[in-house]
């Protein structure tokens, strides 16, 4: 059998009892669990909660006085949970019957409630049920969101990416180009090509080409500046782009010290593999309005004209 505070604490876990005076008697294991380390017994009632709205400055014996009534009301310890309440009177007292109300999502994150916290009729926990459906679905849906966007910048980067020497591949120039161009930013750009590579190919075969490549890019990330762009768009051809850069004696400078280091002998398999670069160069700041196809020509016949002139060189467009 139960007793009477074992009734109300199942019927009504959120309730408090209060004598004449207006001081706490007894709370159910729920209100408890907001104490916040300050123990609610004994406590008048004006001490542990602050009246909201019409009833704001009414004492507590005011209320008793009166034959029901419905209150708005925040703890003062801990957070601050805005309460929902409805007082009768007893003849010892009075009874305080309390709700969450729409803070039952804080109060539930912030106490570690569960269902044994609250009456089995109490509609709290439909709602509950309801939030934590909807947190779960909404967080797997930004875990599949973030999975998707993943793999979708995952495809874009392989996409972009020369697969032999890890450089960005022709497609991804278009893209920077585009943005370049669109920044309106100052830039030069380089057309190099490898002088002797096919006859590393045919002497020593296509493995010792793919390695020559391999190399010959490392050595153009080694001599160029992490903003600046380095792409494979041919078969021994790359595409170099110098944000920034527009002065015609630090590009004479940049394009030696890039044929110098592509001089040095390449070891493959136990063979020296030597080879040389020839570099095209324009600088979008010569143009009225630049085009990416226009630049791109324009360097083109650049650096044909170093390699006609011998190859190991560089050239120009504006100079031609």
């Amino acid at each position: 059998m139960y007793d009477c505070d074992d009734m109300w604490n199942t019927l009504c876990p959120m309730h408090l009892r209060l004598d004449s005076a207006g001081v706490i008697v007894h709370v159910g294991p729920t209100l408890a669990k907001l104490q916040a380390g300050i123990p609610f017994c004994g406590q008048s009632f004006h001490k542990v909660f602050t009246l909201l709205g019409s009833h704001a400055d009414l004492p507590v014996v005011d209320l008793l006085a009166r034959p029901q009534v419905k209150l708005s009301l925040r703890l003062l310890a801990g957070p601050k949970l805005a309460l929902k309440g409805v007082l009768v009177p007893t003849p010892m007292g009075a009874v305080l019957n309390l709700s969450f109300g729409i803070s039952i999502v804080t109060a539930v994150r912030e106490y570690a409630l569960t269902g044994t916290d609250f009456a089995a009729t109490d509609l709290a926990m439909e709602m509950l049920y309801l939030v934590e459906a909807k947190s779960v679905a909404m967080g797997e849906s930004r875990k599949l969101n973030a999975r998707l966007q993943e793999t979708t910048l995952a495809a874009q980067e392989e996409a972009f990416t020369d697969s032999l020497t890890g450089l960005k591949n022709r497609r991804a120039m278009d893209h920077i180009m585009d943005q370049f161009l669109a920044s309106e930013k100052v830039f030069a750009l380089m057309h190099l090509d490898l002088d002797r590579f096919k006859l590393v190919n045919d002497t020593f075969g296509h493995a010792a080409g793919d390695h020559v490549l391999q190399h010959a890019a490392l050595i153009m990330l080694a001599q160029t500046r992490k903003e600046d762009a380095v792409l494979r768009v041919g078969g021994d051809e790359f595409i170099l782009i110098f944000p920034g850069v527009t002065d015609l004696e630090t590009l004479d400078a940049m394009a030696d010290r890039l044929i110098r280091a592509l001089e040095k002998p390449i070891e493959s398999d136990g063979r020296m593999c030597k080879i040389s670069g020839s570099v095209g160069i324009t600088l979008a700041t010569d143009y009225a309005v630049p085009a990416a196809s226009q630049l791109l020509a324009d360097a083109d016949t650049a650096l044909y004209a170093a390699k006609n002139a011998g190859g190991a060189q560089h050239r120009f467009f504006s100079k031609l």
